[in-house]
């Protein structure tokens, strides 16, 4: 569904912005490229339960790579220093809602890496066409460092109040999970604690009680006490459980009010450029496992945002300031930066 919805919301901006393909694509940059490095220094992890034993516990090396082809124009305060572009360079602007120019722009991004010896799969596509009077913009986003995952459309008018800011006002619809859904919600006991020993069973685990021995559905010995059974094993077994009855469930839609700004000042000793997405109101699907079920049927706020800030006070001393947050449903993630350059003459 999110990729017909891309599809038709591409042809419908390329069909009222009368360009041609090939002046789409004109100008745009395919890249790939890959790093890694070594992760944390092996360790060692001793026993004394049969004399003193002694494991090396090593971590595989980290390795990013990335792929991508993107269409979109640099702002005055971006630096782009290197030869070539290889996907490894932060850009808080791609997330903006204006660009630099009006007219089509596009990314599609996607990026498999391992970090500490977790692997992780992110992905960011959008197309968005901005005109003076209005801004038209299609994405789908995972994140899986944030545990997000969404499609997201949206139409808006736009209002320049001058040269360097603009308003907006808008209708957004989203398909995600079902966000703010706990299937460990009925396994809570009145006290409080969850009664993970009969979600276990439930789930093809087995006890000896006898022995102290805990199997897995496939008949596998995965603890022999219950200190470890506690500590290991029944944390990933509701993990896994959660996991999979999230995954048993249709996507939601959610159709929201959206309203924005956009602001833009650039000088070479000072720039500000900054954003914001506020999503006040949302018509309830009522749906069995729409997040409004799970906020008591009460409305609630989403937001996303973002700000870069730099000022050179000399040709010596600089600092800037830059990030972005987002808050949709029950998730939050952000990323930021900030420092101070000082250059000795």
């Amino acid at each position: 569904m999110r990729y017909i919805l891309t599809i038709i919301t591409c042809l419908l901006l390329m069909s009222a912005s009368g360009q041609s393909l090939k002046k789409i694509v004109k100008f745009s940059t395919f890249y790939i490229g890959a790093s890694g490095n070594n992760s944390l220094a092996p360790s060692n992890v001793y026993g004394v339960s049969n004399g003193l034993t002694t494991d090396i516990v090593e971590t595989p090396f980290d390795y990013a790579i990335t792929a991508g082809v993107r269409k979109i124009a640099r702002f005055g305060y971006e630096n782009r220093a290197n030869a070539f572009y290889d996907g490894t360079e932060k850009s808080y602007s791609d997330a903006a809602t204006i660009g630099k120019i009006k007219g089509f722009e596009f990314l599609s991004e996607v990026d498999w890496k391992r970090q500490q010896g977790k692997s992780f799969f992110n992905q960011d596509h959008f197309v968005r066409y901005v005109a003076k009077n209005w801004i038209a913009k299609a994405e789908y986003i995972e994140d899986n460092f944030a545990d997000v995952k969404y499609f997201e459309s949206s139409q808006r008018f736009r209002v320049n109040l001058n040269s360097k800011l603009s308003i907006n006002l808008g209708a957004v619809q989203r398909i995600s999970e079902p966000y703010g859904y706990n299937p460990l919600n009925d396994w809570v006991l009145p006290t409080g604690q969850i009664h993970y020993t009969a979600l276990a069973l439930e789930e093809g685990y087995t006890v000896d009680v006898n022995n102290s021995e805990f199997f897995s559905p496939n008949g596998e010995l995965v603890a022999n006490s219950t200190e470890v059974w506690e500590a290991v094993v029944v944390p990933q077994m509701l993990s896994d459980y959660v996991a999979r009855k999230r995954g048993e469930l249709p996507n939601q839609w959610v159709h929201s009010l959206v309203v924005g700004y956009d602001l833009y000042h650039y000088t070479d000793d000072f720039w500000l450029h900054s954003w914001s997405n506020v999503l006040p109101y949302h018509l309830d699907s009522n749906g069995e496992y729409s997040y409004s079920g799970f906020n008591d049927e009460e409305q609630w706020i989403d937001f996303s945002g973002g700000l870069i800030f730099g000022k050179r006070f000399s040709k010596s001393l600089g600092v800037y300031l830059e990030g972005k947050y987002n808050r949709y449903w029950d998730r939050q993630w952000y990323d930021f930066s900030v420092g101070l350059n000082y250059v000795i003459l």
